[in-house]
């Protein structure tokens, strides 16, 4: 699990490796004459497969994974196989091995082919953040985006990094990038309320999770927060309001875990003398979520 910050735990929750890896064997397929073609592409479809079916395994078993990785490479698998081991080893945790060895990766595998670099480099960058280095997990969203300048996922990614390290604006910076390119990502309307709230701009913070409520409406995890702001706003009874909605929304989420703590919280708050009082709500619910 993200370690909690003050950009949005629940937003955290949402976070996944956002660029799907494309078919990396195809991006670094050798240069072959015609009359070697046919061999060369059973070669690179036999490649794509192990790499499409070793990836999957470590998602659901990361140790038999990374085996399979590694018995792969000693027969001859090569950085195709040490693709599958950072992935295996991102899947168990391994996230600072993960990181380095995806950026070793990139320009490997991705040589030809900016897309993969970037799909690489966005995979090493979500491996870092997971390690809790904003720093390095930034620079590699910085160079994925410099491979595909303008990515919107990659602009979203860019700024979870960026919150991490208590840089709001500039992760507001990238969300507003994001939503000139595709004004229609309610996550990103999400994730920017977020940093406003963090920022303290709670009249912005309120406008992008309308317009975020506009895109998907009734999603929990918006209704959460725009009650969080509303109690920071002073409209503790308005936040009660949201928090008690959550809980008819999506009553076995996080979200109505962390929705319940606030209201229990508003509760204490209401019966406590007014030197005891606390403003304090949570984007955090109550149990931890399994990583993604």
């Amino acid at each position: 699990m993200i370690r909690r910050n003050a950009f949005i735990a629940l937003a955290a929750l949402s976070l996944s490796a956002t660029v799907a890896l494309p078919p990396l064997a195809q991006a670094a397929a050798p240069t072959t004459t015609t009359a070697q073609a046919p061999a060369t592409a059973s070669a690179t479809q036999d490649i794509n497969r192990k790499l499409k079916e070793c990836a999957a395994q470590a998602e659901s078993d990361p140790v038999a994974a990374l085996d399979r990785a590694l018995r792969w490479q000693d027969s001859g698998g090569g950085d195709y196989a040490r693709l599958c081991q950072a992935l295996a080893r991102f899947h168990k945790g391994e996230f600072k091995a993960a990181g380095e060895q995806l950026e070793t990766l990139a320009p490997l595998l991705g040589k030809d082919d900016p897309k993969a670099a970037a799909a690489i480099l966005a995979r090493g960058g979500w491996a870092w953040l997971r390690a809790g280095n904003q720093t390095k997990a930034e620079t590699l969203y910085s160079a994925a985006l410099a491979k595909q300048p303008g990515d919107v996922d990659l602009l979203i990614d860019r700024a979870f990094a960026r919150a991490e390290a208590e840089r709001f604006w500039d992760a507001v910076a990238d969300l507003d990038a994001a939503l000139a390119a595709d004004p229609k990502r309610a996550d990103a309307y999400l994730y920017r309320a977020a940093a406003h709230k963090a920022l303290s701009n709670h009249r912005q913070a309120l406008a992008d999770i309308d317009r975020a409520l506009e895109l998907k409406p009734g999603d929990p995890e918006t209704i959460l927060l725009r009650g969080n702001v509303k109690a920071l706003s002073g409209s503790v009874n308005a936040a009660r309001e949201d928090w008690a909605l959550v809980k008819r929304l999506a009553p076995d989420s996080a979200f109505a875990r962390a929705a319940a703590v606030n209201l229990d919280r508003a509760a204490k708050m209401a019966s406590a003398p007014p030197e005891k009082a606390s403003d304090k709500t949570t984007d955090k619910p109550a149990d931890k979520p399994k990583a993604p």
